[in-house]
């Protein structure tokens, strides 16, 4: 979730025919309806139709009688029910409130989140949980500094909750590639970081390691380096089993992802295991800051390119934050959104809802259960995507 508004607006333009993998048809799609040479257009669902690979058949394959569009869709739920993501959970946002307020105190400026939530969550089905805490509450004073007993023992018993059901726990130093507020620009002691805390973690197979939230405008080679120097220092303590997400610049924003981030398609991992993990909100500006989204098929629109450079470059991708207001516009492109993630399973291995925690009181994306305003109006939807 960003901090501060994306500048710029993502713009999409029409092609005379689609690429290969791109959007062919679907309500509302105003672009091409017709593949290159090789490929053809697949109804995929009502909201998203692909150009895949072959000739064979017609070059669309755009669904407008009501009888065709009866029998697609349950096409699309058969689909639903047997097509699952490997993570697929919500966010838990609360041990990083009180920014600027360090270390700060407990039930005062932050908070953990509630087992009680969680559990209710695992009871939906969902099966990922992205913790969301600071590092100046970590490692107080400098990032070489020894990790804080009392705030590591809160953290670990969150951790261990989640995974204790059986369920991953994504570390998530939300932190926008800073540490108070100034750029980390010392890769030395940002991997000094991640010995230490990799260290802790190393023995829980389920807990999956995020290089930083939303690193944003800063130099693009820094941002390569900062997640090259966590995947190492994570790896050289022995943590080989857990996944690594890195994230990328420009708040990690997968509209923008290709554009921005393709230097990133150059990091390593001997134990390949590293997932991309973006963010994409559906407001005007990305933002993720306005209940109002801006078209029905925005969704797909937003991580079209970005699904293209994950196939095209051999990666695997996590939609790491995503959401949408409480209303009908919102709800279908969110739908649109999985359903693409979905349809496109050989490179995005999952997403996870922005957010829930116990202060968010009436925000419109509230995940909190039993009554925050995402939980009540997308609970349902989302619970047919869970693993």
């Amino acid at each position: 979730m960003k901090s501060s508004l994306l500048a710029g607006l993502f713009a999409t333009g029409a092609l005379a025919q689609g690429g290969p993998w791109a959007q062919c048809g679907g309500i509302n799609h105003q672009g091409a309806t017709t593949c290159v040479s090789g490929y053809s257009c697949v109804f995929l669902n009502d909201w998203y139709s692909q150009c895949q690979p072959g000739s064979a058949g017609p070059t669309t394959t755009l669904r407008t009688s009501t009888t065709t569009r009866t029998t697609s869709t349950a096409a699309a739920t058969s689909t639903t029910s047997s097509g699952k993501f490997k993570w697929f959970g919500i966010n838990h946002s609360c041990a990083e409130f009180g920014k600027g307020i360090f270390p700060g105190r407990w039930g005062t400026e932050f908070i953990f989140p509630s087992n009680s939530a969680i559990q209710t969550h695992i009871n939906d089905g969902y099966n990922t949980f992205r913790v969301a805490f600071a590092m100046e509450r970590l490692v107080p004073n400098q990032l070489t500094g020894s990790l804080d007993a009392g705030y590591l023992k809160n953290l670990t018993d969150t951790v261990n909750f989640i995974t204790s059901k059986g369920s991953y726990a994504i570390l998530d130093p939300h932190n926008f590639g800073r540490y108070y507020d100034n750029i980390i620009t010392n890769t030395a002691a940002f991997g000094s970081f991640y010995t230490k805390f990799a260290n802790h973690f190393k023995s829980n197979s389920l807990v999956v390691f995020d290089t930083n939230n939303e690193y944003h405008d800063m130099d693009q080679q820094l941002v390569f380096n900062l997640n090259q120097a966590a995947i190492n220092a994570i790896r050289a303590v022995g943590a080989t089993s857990q996944y690594i997400f890195v994230e990328g610049n420009s708040w990690s924003g997968a509209w923008t992802w290709a554009q921005t981030n393709d230097n990133l398609k150059g990091l390593t991992d001997p134990q390949n295991k590293l997932i991309y993990q973006m963010h994409q909100y559906l407001d005007s500006d990305g933002s993720g800051t306005n209940p109002a989204c801006v078209s029905s098929t925005i969704g797909v629109q937003r991580v079209q390119s970005a699904t293209n450079w994950l196939r095209a470059n051999g990666k695997i991708g996590m939609l790491g934050e995503f959401a949408g207001g409480p209303n009908s516009v919102c709800k279908q492109a969110v739908e649109g959104l999985l359903e693409h993630l979905k349809a496109n399973s050989d490179v995005w291995h999952g997403a996870a809802w922005w957010a829930a925690g116990p202060w968010w009181g009436d925000y419109m994306f509230s995940f909190e259960p039993p009554s925050g305003t995402g939980y009540t109006n997308y609970n349902s939807m989302l619970k047919q995507y869970v693993a």
